[in-house]
């Protein structure tokens, strides 16, 4: 790609639509994401044997992460279509709660997880790849202009997204040891930090953190307990992906006092309580000292055994994440029930690395100092490969999206988890490893893991990301639903032929005919019930997949809350459509407080509703802001 001429470097590259540092979860969506809607896209990575590694867990989704998962695979993303074909194991967790607590979670191949994001890339023509280190960018005019290498290359692209992970001035610690890296056996990235806070940037650290990895051959199974999938396992994908067929068991057990007090004999060397890291962890899922150190009232801990792989030996174990010497660690983690013989792979360790502060984004995540320039994934602060790849995949199409002269594509807070998440990332900020939870979702009834196929992917077929097949199958999912709800409340029962059945479910008897519809409304009535005893029901449901059936039974029970939650969002939505010039002067806004203009000024909110989410920014504030905007 490039020849020495004259004593210097020449370079061979064309110029990109869009160059992607990185390529984690955040990189690989992000470059999918712009080559499938037409950009020249180039991927640039220290090492192309480790594209879309699981760093952590073998996992993907969780609580409001599954939510996240089924979103990317909406619009268009891969990360659902690569798990489904990668999992081991698969679960929906809160099953017991209403639909919108529900999240899909799975257990995932890590090495055929990575093989197949590489191959997916690799068969996409507009993707280039390019292993080396960028050490810098080109700027010009407070644009950015391509990359810089540690060869000395210059690579020249409309537009960049820094996916750079935890590799930016990356320290790895392990007790009192602590050296450079970016990852276990991989180097640290340096430049990039440097040239950002000369063009303005304001940066910070982070802290996060891995367990051991452990042998399986050496674990006693009979001691921990056995947590199977579900039996019948759904996935994440809206489309023709595999069904799970042979599931793989995880394990738990706990740690104990013994288990604590011999962590505790390594405390004087922790680089956590000796004040050799400064990053902050996340709260959420804190390292195993960190834990028996803030809640020293509690005797044991959760510990799940999760496997690797099929055909690997390797375990991870979640919940035991520290940074504690290694013989401390080997010795702890032996007295934990079942790993009494155990062999580690490898010691679990901390990473610190830097990040920016994401109030310097606009909701598109491109950066307010240098235009065409984006931000995705740990670099904001967050946590988790899910909300990596989200930001991935959206920065990847609003690069396409501003380098083709098109609107940015930025979805609101009652369309997606995704929105939320960049929502509350650029309005709030944060200073610790952000994490996303149903809770922090206001409409999380419509947020739910069913929907939204519905909710996105019409909108991402706008944008020629979601293809016309997509659009497609939602149509026939619609109209499938419909007609059950419908029917549902045409399809009428006497008591005679009713009343037992609700007695076999503790539920009141009736006096006159009702509709299945009314009957449905019932908590302890499932439409899988109705189905038993009703052949109509039954006769209609056979032609309809399972979701199919589940969305109009949700349709049914939580009809009031949805059309409660689409009242507030209809309501929160008016603020969202009125605009903000990016040059108003907050100045002249002498009647709100000075946290408020310092606020609106730095954030510089797109739309009043955007404003009116910012921390510090007050009702009376927006009042007084609605007033000069003429509103």
């Amino acid at each position: 790609m490039f020849h020495v001429k004259h004593n210097r470097i020449e370079s061979m590259f064309e110029e990109y639509d869009v160059i992607v540092v990185g390529a984690g979860h955040a990189g690989c969506e992000a470059a999918h994401a712009a080559a499938s809607m037409g950009s020249k896209t180039l991927l640039v990575t220290m090492n192309l044997q480790n594209i879309a590694q699981m760093s952590c867990n073998p996992a993907m989704g969780g609580v409001a992460k599954g939510q996240i998962v089924r979103e990317i695979d909406a619009i268009g993303g891969m990360s659902g279509i690569i798990s489904d074909h990668t999992m081991l194991q698969f679960r929906m967790l809160n099953r017991s709660k209403g639909p919108a607590m529900w999240s899909p979670r799975c257990q995932s191949d890590r090495m055929e997880f990575a093989l197949l994001w590489r191959d997916t890339l690799e068969k996409n023509l507009n993707v280039d790849f390019w292993q080396e280190m960028a050490v810098g960018l080109l700027v010009k005019d407070n644009r950015v202009t391509g990359i810089k290498t540690a060869l000395g290359l210059e690579i020249k692209a409309k537009s960049v997204v820094l996916t750079n992970g935890t590799f930016l001035n990356g320290v790895i610690h392990i007790g009192e040891k602590h050296y450079g890296g970016g990852r276990t056996g991989e180097s640290a990235a340096y430049g990039i930090t440097e040239q950002l806070v000369q063009l303005g940037f304001e940066s910070g650290r982070m802290k996060t953190g891995t367990p051991p990895r452990v042998d399986s051959r050496s674990i006693n199974y009979a001691a921990m307990e056995e947590q199977k999938g579900d039996e019948d396992p759904e996935k994440f994908s809206y489309t023709d992906t595999p069904h799970l067929k042979e599931q793989h068991s995880c394990w738990i057990s706990y740690t104990n006092e013994k288990v604590h007090d011999e962590l505790r004999k390594g405390f004087d060397r922790s680089p956590m309580f000796n004040g050799r890291i400064q990053g902050l962890g996340p709260r959420y899922c804190p390292s195993v000292e960190d834990k028996i150190n803030r809640f020293a009232e509690k005797n044991s801990h959760q510990i799940f055994l999760e496997p690797e792989g099929r055909s690997t030996v390797e375990m991870y174990v979640n919940g035991f994440s520290t940074s504690l010497p290694e013989d401390i660690q080997y010795n702890a983690i032996r007295k934990i029930p079942g790993f009494e013989n155990v062999k580690m792979f490898r010691p679990g360790y901390a990473i610190e690395y830097d990040y920016f502060p994401p109030t310097q984004l606009k909701l598109s995540l491109e950066t307010q100092l240098i235009d065409n320039l984006y931000f995705a994934g740990q670099i904001n602060g967050t946590t988790g490969y899910e909300e990596a790849a989200a930001q991935g995949l959206m920065a990847g199409i609003n690069a396409h999206l501003k380098v083709h002269e098109q609107d940015q594509f930025i979805l609101k807070r009652d369309e997606a988890y995704i929105a939320v998440l960049i929502d509350d990332l650029v309005n709030k900020g944060t200073e610790e490893p952000y994490r996303m939870f149903t809770s922090r979702a206001e409409f999380r009834t419509l947020l739910r893991q069913d929907n939204a196929d519905i909710r996105l992917s019409e909108k991402a077929n706008k944008i020629n990301l979601a293809d016309d097949a997509r659009v497609q199958r939602v149509k026939q999912k619609v109209a499938g639903s419909d007609e059950i709800y419908t029917e549902l409340q045409k399809i009428k029962v006497d008591p005679s032929d009713i009343n037992g059945f609700l007695e076999s479910k503790n539920s009141a008897t009736i006096r006159e005919r009702a509709t299945l519809f009314n009957l449905l409304k019932r908590p302890e009535i499932n439409i899988q019930d109705l189905i038993g005893v009703n052949k109509n029901l039954e006769t209609l449901t056979a032609k309809y997949d399972r979701e199919i059936t589940e969305q109009a039974e949700i349709s049914v029970k939580y009809e009031r809350y949805i059309e409660k939650e689409l009242a507030m969002a209809e309501k929160v939505n008016k603020l969202e459509n009125l605009n903000i010039n990016a040059e108003f002067d907050y100045e002249k806004l002498t009647s709100i407080s000075i946290e408020a203009r310092q606020k609106l000024k730095k954030i510089k909110p797109q739309t009043l509703g955007q404003a009116s989410r910012i921390s510090g920014v007050s009702p009376a504030d927006i009042s007084v802001l609605m007033i000069h905007l003429g509103r």
